[in-house]
């Protein structure tokens, strides 16, 4: 449902709750009179009760739907679900970002390690070499 479409429903839940009130006031007018019908009366408090039911039936309705989008449950019409999953998707970006730096800084520190563990076991094997010719 698009928000018009949500606005007309508004729009006819307060149409429906203005008939609630007048046959209502039609009941409560038919009541103090001093010859009062009963059947009138009864006609006015039944009309009463079914546009109170319609009413509270389709606020309820309004309700649901307004807790759905505060939840951040999707529905039609929200960008909510699509915000927050762009969100997770930037936020696993970062740390795949931050576990690569952290893989790349690993590696030069292997590479550094090995080349000076190379250059001690070449200038351990020259001096060796050395020591034996003199």
């Amino acid at each position: 449902m698009t928000a018009i479409d949500k606005i007309q429903a508004l729009d006819l839940i307060e149409r429906e709750l203005i008939l609630c009130l007048q046959s209502a006031g039609a009941a409560l007018l038919e009541l103090s009179k001093e010859k009062t019908s009963q059947k009138a009366t009864e006609t006015h408090v039944n009309q009463f009760l079914k546009s109170l039911n319609n009413v509270e039936s389709k606020l309820s309705e309004q309700i649901n739907y307004l807790t759905q989008v505060s939840t951040g449950q999707p529905h039609e019409g929200s960008g909510y679900a699509s915000a927050k999953v762009l969100q997770m998707a930037w936020h696993r970006i970062q740390h795949v970002k931050s576990r690569i730096k952290e893989l790349e800084e690993c590696k030069l520190r292997y590479i550094q390690a090995n080349r000076m563990q190379s250059n001690r076991v070449g200038q351990n094997a020259s001096s060796t070499t050395a020591g034996v010719l003199m």
